[in-house]
């Protein structure tokens, strides 16, 4: 026979839905405006605004080809810099971090 006088420890399945789905909502937003940026580095930057940047330059490179070539990977590396930076701050507030 068990005890059943004692409350479990387990949160209410609907309270640990909630509370993923919020988690899932905040990382999905995230990811889409960190894509959004990237794609408007690599695509716009170095593609669709290329005349408008090739009147700059970059150590003796116009700008449009410097960020086709080496400025879309930087800012890329950075992104996932900051992605994890900061899923690591949404994963705590939903207490789901290690």
């Amino acid at each position: 026979m068990t005890d059943t006088s004692q409350p479990s420890a387990d949160p209410p399945a609907n309270e640990t839905s909630a509370n993923e789905k919020d988690y899932w909502s905040e990382n999905i937003r995230l990811l889409w405006i960190l894509m959004t940026i990237w794609f408007v580095v690599s695509f716009g930057a170095g593609i669709l605004f290329r005349d408008f940047l090739d009147q700059f330059a970059i150590g003796g490179y116009p700008l449009g080809f410097w960020f086709a070539q080496q400025g879309s990977i930087y800012v890329f590396i950075l992104l996932i810099i900051f992605y994890s930076i900061r899923i690591r701050q949404i994963e705590r507030k939903y207490d789901l971090d290690d």
